[in-house]
């Protein structure tokens, strides 16, 4: 079994009600166990400004599928959200489900990167991930999350729930 991250993210159409169905959904999944769920988080949009802001939260769950087998069970769900891989890159979106961290494994397939490309520097990652984690967390080429959490500003990020 490997404990793995999951960030869920959602802007479009009741978002905080997305991200409670969502974590709902993956907990019901075949060889998915939730071991924690963190706060729900607000925070501007990192792409074009004229969308919604974004509730954000991370998830911790357990599981033995392979990381490519669970991308293709995240990216599922996302579709059945509503989710359209089309359009402008960090556009408004129902749902979007990123596998943040595998265990301590470091994958690069052309499919999936892990630890997730933009961990480090993204506050609605890093905080909720905090909230959930062990007090030493190591992610993989990027450091100890404690160390992470400091040198990342908050950036309009605010916990509502």
């Amino acid at each position: 079994m490997v404990d793995v991250y999951i960030g869920l993210g959602s802007n479009l159409d009741n978002p905080e009600d997305k991200i409670r169905l969502a974590r709902a959904a993956i907990a019901e999944q075949a060889h998915l166990t939730e071991l924690k769920f963190s706060s729900l988080y607000s925070s501007p949009p990192m792409g074009p400004r004229d969308q919604p802001d974004y509730v954000n939260a991370v998830m911790r769950v357990q599981t033995d599928l392979p990381a490519l087998e669970l991308l293709r069970v995240l990216q599922k769900i996302e579709h059945d959200f509503g989710r359209e891989r089309k359009g402008a890159r960090w556009g408004a979106r129902t749902l979007d489900l990123d596998l943040l961290m595998y265990g301590d494994q470091r994958i690069e397939h052309p499919d999936l990167i892990v630890p997730h490309v933009g961990i480090a520097e993204r506050a609605f990652v890093l905080y909720p991930m905090q909230e959930i984690a062990d007090d030493n967390l190591f992610i993989p080429t990027k450091g100890c999350i404690n160390d992470l959490v400091l040198q990342c500003p908050l950036e309009g990020l605010e916990k509502i729930v």
